[in-house]
Formats: structure tokens, sequence, C-alpha cells
């Protein structure tokens, strides 16, 4: 590394937002190219990732060489490199079938010189080629637009929800200081506590490891592990694990940092390295105080008050935790903020997957388009004409 070759690697091409590799994340030495067995391949080569993931493509914007998980895929003539990214693109399925082995799958240089490729004239390819360029560029460019749409969508609904938890819903009501630079004003009537006042360490633990195991991120809270795509190693058994009850914090000791917190919505286990709290009153609202401790504001709090050498080993111990200050509004005042907050956001919510539905919908016709395109199913030749 520290050289000025580029070294594809699948990160590089899964990274990419169009189908070009103009800059890679990792360079080599010359020393390193002549020991790593690489080869060096041209601009407009196409560079495939053969392995974690299948399929993973794009054109070479400058020479480079690649990993063991790409290859890369030189023009023996004068053809268009654009029109066989797309067909290869189309062939995406084929490519993953064909691959081999129990660890992982990776497709081998034998099963990837066996796919067939149709070879129209070069005129043809570039025919085709160019329709796609436009064509795609505009459903990127609508897609790009409705993501961006999603985006505004999760700021307006994490800023709706940092101000109802911090300054509540009646924006005629009088504020105060708090006193607390993270919260800034807090209406008058509402009291702002310790958390040692309003929560005690729980360290309960499993005798059989048999009840639902919970998890912990900072995009979904506290949920089931079952519903989790997680690929990490579970002990063989979960006796001596934690357990926690529905409306328990639960804060992921190593990664409170990034906002790993979150009320439990059932009763279950947790890692014994998490911290479970549990309220000391039945007067509180644990959903409010979910949306509270998932605001950026608190997170950036919890950073604060965590101890670690640097940002990704820092810890939320107990002690901390307990020193951080936190609005205390009404009961009755928790539960409306709650229910304002679930009716505003299932609006955002509603129209979020709609967009969504959209973007699928702009992606499968984006993918039968080239599909359609490589293959001749439709002649582009008149269109580019008109």
């Amino acid at each position: 590394m520290g050289g000025d070759i580029p070294w594809a690697t699948p990160d590089d091409l899964g990274r990419l937002k169009d189908n070009t590799l103009r800059a890679t994340q990792r360079l080599i030495t010359m020393e390193g190219y002549n020991s790593c067995g690489t080869s060096m391949a041209p601009s407009g080569s196409l560079v495939l990732s053969t392995r974690a993931p299948i399929g993973h493509l794009a054109i070479a914007g400058t020479d480079m060489c690649t990993n063991q998980g790409c290859r890369c895929l030189v023009f023996r003539a004068d053809d268009d490199s654009h029109f066989f990214y797309y067909q290869l693109l189309a062939a995406r399925l084929e490519l993953e079938s064909l691959g081999q082995g129990s660890t992982f799958k990776e497709l081998g240089r034998g099963n990837l010189e066996g796919v067939c490729l149709a070879t129209p004239s070069i005129s043809e390819q570039r025919a085709i080629a160019a329709f796609l360029d436009r064509e795609t560029g505009r459903i990127d460019a609508l897609i790009a637009k409705k993501e961006r749409q999603i985006e505004l969508l999760q700021e307006k609904r994490a800023a709706l929800i940092s101000h109802a938890v911090t300054n509540g819903l009646d924006p005629d009501e009088p504020m105060k200081d708090s006193g607390v630079d993270w919260l800034g004003e807090v209406p008058e009537h509402w009291c702002v506590y310790r958390s040692k006042l309003l929560f005690r360490e729980a360290n309960d633990r499993s005798t059989t490891g048999e009840e639902t195991l919970l998890t912990v991120s900072h995009i979904t809270g506290v949920t089931r592990r079952s519903e989790k795509n997680v690929t990490m190693f579970m002990a063989e058994s979960l006796e001596g694990y934690k357990k926690c009850e529905a409306g328990d914090l639960v804060i992921n000791t190593m990664w409170a940092w990034m906002g790993a917190m979150g009320i439990a919505p059932e009763r279950g286990i947790v890692s014994p390295s998490y911290n479970v709290y549990q309220f000391r009153s039945e007067e509180n609202e644990p959903s409010f105080y979910d949306y509270l401790f998932r605001t950026g504001q608190f997170v950036a709090e919890v950073i604060c008050h965590s101890k670690g050498v640097w940002l990704s080993r820092l810890r939320l111990y107990p002690e901390a935790f307990f020193e951080i200050r936190i609005p205390c509004p009404s009961q009755r005042e928790q539960h409306e903020i709650v229910y304002f907050i679930q009716k505003e956001t299932g609006n955002y919510e509603t129209l979020q997957r709609k967009i969504e539905k959209s973007i699928e919908k702009l992606r499968e016709y984006r993918t039968a388009l080239i599909s359609a395109a490589v293959t001749g199913k439709i002649d582009v030749r008149e269109e580019l004409v008109s």
C-alpha cells in the first residue's frame, strides 16, 4: 500500500454511483504489484467482482490492477465497452449461478470464459450503448431524486421527534433555560433530572438462556435477534445473559456512541456486555424516552460522557449514564407527545414506503430495459434516428 497504482476491489465496485471506476480506495507500489501476481488492465477494460459478491461491474476509467476478488476483462478487438458492460449487467443472475465454493461462492476463470455473449456489429453495439446510456441516465436521475426525497423525509422526522421530546407540543408555552447545554430551553413547567433519579441498573441473569434473545442497534433500537440479519458469532449457551422486561432501557455499551440504545418492546435477554436500566417509577411513558434517547442531541451527549481512547473505543458506563441530565415532563404530557409523534411519523413512513416502492419499480424497469436492449428484443436504432 502507499503507492500510486490503482488496486480495485469488490468494495470499490459496490460503492460506485455510475458505470466508471476512476479511482480506488487503495493504491499499491510497484514492488507490491510485482509481488502479488496481478496484471495491469488498460483503461476501458471491464472490472468484474467474482466473489464477495459476484457481479459488481465497472468500466475502468484508468489503468489499474485488481485484488483476487475481481477480474479485469480486456477487449481483444475494437468493441464498445459500454455495450458489453450492459450485457454483463443483464447476465448477473447467470454469473451468480456459476459461482462455486462452500465457504463463499466464487466465479472461476473457466466458468467465466464459458459465458456466451452476443457480438453485434460495432455500429449496433454503439447504438445500443448510447441508447442505454441515455435511458438509464434518466432513470438513475429520477431514482436519485426520489432517494433525496426519502432523505428529506427522514430529516423532517428526526427534527419533529427532537423538537417534541425537548420542547413539547405547545408553541406558546413559556420556556426556561434547562441549565443543560444539549437541551437548551425547555417548557417552564418541565423538570430536568439526572438519569439516576429516573433509572436504576438491573443485573438479573438468565439461568436457562431460553428467553427471547434481543439485540440493540443504532438503526432499529431494541429488536429480536431472530429478526436481524446478523452474521456475528453467537454463544452456544445463553445462560448468564441479562434479563430485561418490556419497558426497560437497554444500552449497547460498546456502541452507545452511535446511538445503539432503546426501550425493550418485550421481555427477553440481552448480551451480558449490555447495560439494562429499569424505571424507578411507573409514572413514566417508556416510549417517550425511547424517542428521546435516540435523538442526535442525546447521542452527542452520550459521546461526551463516554470513556475511551478514540471514538470507536468509547464506552458508556452506568456511572456516566446516571450523570446525564434529561427532561421529565408529566406522564400525561409524555403520553401526548408519544401519540403526536406516532401519528405524524406514521404519515412520513407511509409516504416513504410509497417512494421506496416507486424506486423498486424503476430499478426493475431499468433491469428489464437493459436486458431487452442487449438481446435485441427492442430495436433502438430507429429510436436514435428519431
